[in-house]
């Protein structure tokens, strides 16, 4: 173990790394970040900021009392989370989720790092696992980690690369919609502003608009794989599924998913229920873009182009951003990671992040969050316990280092599933609003407990 004073490595500016670097510096100790970008590119990435957003805007449910992404939102705040800080300033109307502007949110993080007297950004790429004199060192490089760091951890943990195909949705310029065929609406008119309860675009589908969407989705001609990315199915995650995906499970799956037509009533038509629905979420602050929700996907621009301006109101829709399918390298976190984070065959060394096998900017930012402190207390001479498991980030951190099989393992989103269950809820598994307020007070509890103890 290094000096208090030795500065501690993290590579990778993402949100894992980005947090992880914000924790440490605010704890007082000297931190190097390191950065592979604009030096070297991703197919992803469009800028060189820290904790840009590649996917969807959307950081999900802000509900910290039903859902367990809202009770990680609450848990993150509560722990001086960064990416949260300004998640919430750049933050754009969006019913109960929290969505946000995209440019501000990766500004505002960027300026907080690089103003931090304590934080030292490298710009360059780290083309192996670092050796133990660099002292304690946290890799937080995401899905998009570069061969050449990935080839050296699968060589260090002996385990053959376990990756995922993640896919990107289209956006939308606003002024392109046609607006007397779609409406602003929030799903059941959620939200408590007037802003928040129309922050969505709704495009309605007859049932003859929606089997001629389908006809054209299900030909459309798609990305071809370079050889070596699919062995067999291809392993995509199933909570960003390529919509043509969805499509060929069965020609009403995305009717009942992304497409879903409740809670919404068409004001140009209010007497016929749409029999499908697209929906677009504002993409930045201005209202000028939209994102095209749960239409990831992997077909060729041409395609998607032909396909989309098919949904009535997008006819003339034009395209700030087509969407895209990429890589997404994990690691079998169970197997090869201790509960303190730390690489079994490598201990000076900690994963955070999407690479650890956690899905989604929060579940990242979060793994970031507990890398960093966990660094911290080490630097200090002790080991921080993970928190409690009936809280949101234990029960995160417990599924990927031990909790889930190994054998099975495949990235996973927080869910109430991984939580301890509580089996004297009134009202029983039936009353699930109960249920979900009783395992989000149990979990407040237990963090700030966490949090003034062994946490702080």
């Amino acid at each position: 173990m290094g000096r208090m004073t030795d500065p501690i490595h993290i590579i990778g500016g993402g949100m894992a790394g980005s947090e992880a670097a914000w924790q440490i510096a605010s704890a007082g100790l000297p931190v190097i970040l390191h950065e592979m970008r604009p030096q070297v590119k991703t197919f992803a990435h469009k800028t060189d900021r820290l904790a840009e957003m590649v996917c969807s805007n959307s950081f999900r449910s802000d509900d910290d009392e039903s859902n367990a992404v809202g009770l990680l939102h609450w848990e993150m705040r509560a722990l001086n989370s960064l990416v949260m800080e300004n998640a919430d300033r750049a933050a754009l109307p969006a019913g109960s989720a929290l969505a946000v502007d995209r440019d501000a949110f990766a500004a505002g993080v960027s300026a907080a790092i690089h103003a931090h007297p304590l934080i030292t950004v490298e710009r360059g790429e780290v083309t192996g696992l670092p050796p133990a004199d660099w002292g304690q060192v946290i890799i937080a490089t995401g899905p998009l980690t570069s061969q050449a760091l990935a080839h050296d951890i699968r060589r260090a943990t002996g385990e053959e690369s376990l990756h995922f195909f993640d896919a990107i949705a289209p956006i939308v310029h606003f002024d392109s919609i046609d607006m007397s065929k779609a409406w602003m609406q929030s799903r059941y008119d959620k939200g408590d502003t007037e802003q928040q309860r129309t922050a969505y675009i709704n495009c309605p589908m007859t049932r003859a608009d929606y089997d001629a969407f389908i006809d054209a989705l299900l030909a459309a001609e798609t990305t071809e794989f370079h050889e070596g990315e699919v062995g067999g199915e291809t392993p995509y995650f199933e909570g960003c599924l390529p919509i043509e995906v969805m499509a060929a499970r069965g020609r009403e799956t995305l009717r009942f998913g992304p497409m879903k037509p409740v809670g919404l009533t068409n004001p140009h038509d209010p007497t016929n229920k749409p029999y499908a629905v697209v929906q677009l979420r504002r993409d930045n602050k201005l209202g000028t873009l939209f994102n095209m929700v749960g239409f990831q996907t992997k077909m060729k621009y041409g395609a998607q182009t032909a396909v989309f301006t098919r949904i009535p109101g997008l006819e003339n829709a034009r395209f700030a951003r087509l969407g895209g399918i990429h890589r997404n390298i994990f690691i079998n976190s169970p197997r090869v990671l201790d509960d303190n984070m730390r690489l079994k065959p490598a201990p000076h060394i900690r994963l955070a992040g999407q690479v650890t096998g956690v899905e989604g900017y929060v579940e990242s930012a979060a793994m970031g969050l507990l890398a960093g402190r966990m660094a911290v207390a080490q630097a200090r001479g002790r080991e921080l316990p993970p928190p409690p498991p009936v809280t949101a980030m234990g029960a995160l951190v417990n599924h990927i280092t031990g909790g889930a099989d190994a054998k099975t393992f495949q990235p996973m989103n927080v869910n109430f599933g991984l939580f301890p269950p509580m089996e004297d809820v009134r009202g029983g598994r039936r009353n699930r609003k109960a249920r979900y307020l009783a395992y989000t007070t149990r979990a407040k509890q237990a963090l700030l407990a966490w949090r003034d103890g062994d946490g702080g």
